[in-house]
């Protein structure tokens, strides 16, 4: 059972007061559908990206927005997998398809629906789209992007409060500069709170379609070379393939950092949990409810949303009680927080 994170209710709440303002070529999980015709429906739609549903982090946190909005609202809903090698013309077809059957809003979970996205919502002026981690300009599309980088930097912290052996890992799933901004901020946190800690990057593949963030193996192989090297906290932004490089850990019996979902509350990692120090989160979920909520009271969200520490749509977990017995890491944290929110840490993004 997927649970709606503390982080969704006050991203939404926050969102509600303006401050943040059957697919072809997939598989589809389905309950109605929307009535026939441009934007006319009260469907919502979601279309995953690569990893899909089941995750435990990225897409899942995009499912949890969607289950909400259809429990509060009665939205009828579909969430749609992705297709391995698929082409920017195939999520340009599977968004045409939901357009077409009068889901709205109609959201593509990801960096890479960016041209289709472009491409499809000129064509339907009257449905509102979003799109997650990504802007695509048009009155009628909402981009919802976070400030990973801020929850990289706390994750960074804690890192450097919780390693013995000051070594400490980062697993990006793929090299691009989204992915960029979460060891940016990670590298930047762990220097900040200890210099003398060492952080070891690799990045799985250069290109998604090389299963950069669809394959455990790849994250577990990852980690396994890092924990071989004396990292003791391993930090992986790598969607599906985070789920590896925490069964490394585990394995190895150092720390785990998650990513986007409290990875610590997901029942297919309760293996693992014990060594899931805390996860980095990223409230797409929010970010899906708020732009549902806003079709829904007749008041569509559009231009970039941008969810950040100061709205609560970044922050870093604390479900784990060892979270609390690590010394010094809660305050370092908390401080943190204060001084990003404040102003006085700024936070890269390369």
């Amino acid at each position: 059972m997927r649970r709606t994170s503390k982080l969704t209710r006050v991203a939404v709440g926050v969102a509600s007061l303006g401050l943040v303002a059957t697919a072809c070529g997939g598989t589809s999980s389905e309950s109605g559908g929307g009535d026939s015709g441009d934007g006319g429906g009260r469907g919502l739609a979601i279309a995953y990206d690569v990893g899909g549903k089941g995750d435990q982090s990225f897409n899942d946190a995009a499912y949890s927005g969607l289950t909400k909005a259809k429990d509060e609202y009665g939205y009828k809903t579909a969430d749609i997998e992705p297709t391995e090698g698929e082409t920017d013309a195939d999520k340009e077809q599977r968004l045409t398809s939901l357009a077409k059957q009068g889901y709205n809003p109609v959201i593509g979970v990801g960096y890479a629906y960016g041209p289709a996205m472009k491409a499809v919502a000129a064509k339907y002026p009257k449905t509102t789209f979003g799109i997650v981690d990504a802007v695509v300009e048009g009155k009628n599309v909402a981009s919802l992007v976070f400030a990973e980088e801020q929850a990289s930097y706390l994750a960074g912290v804690a890192a450097a409060k919780a390693t013995k052996s000051k070594v400490v890992g980062f697993v990006g799933g793929v090299d691009i500069p989204l992915i960029h901004k979460f060891e940016a901020g990670y590298k930047q946190g762990v220097t900040d709170t200890d210099p003398k800690v060492k952080v070891l990057s690799q990045y799985l593949t250069q290109t998604a379609q090389e299963g950069g963030f669809a394959s455990p193996e790849k994250g577990k192989a990852a980690a396994e070379g890092q924990i071989e090297k004396k990292a003791d906290v391993v930090y992986a932004a790598a969607g599906l393939s985070g789920q590896g490089v925490i069964e490394a850990a585990a394995k190895a019996k150092v720390w785990a950092i998650g990513v986007d979902s409290d990875q610590y509350k997901q029942e297919p990692l309760a293996a693992y949990k014990n060594f899931i120090l805390t996860s980095a989160l990223k409230d797409v979920g929010g970010a899906v409810y708020a732009l549902a909520k806003s079709v829904h009271d007749d008041k569509p969200l559009s231009g970039t949303r941008t969810f950040d520490l100061k709205v609560n749509g970044v922050g870093l977990s604390e479900s784990n009680p060892e979270y609390a017995k690590v010394p010094g890491l809660a305050d370092a944290v908390n401080k943190a927080k204060e001084g990003i929110t404040g102003g006085s840490i700024k936070v890269k993004t390369e």
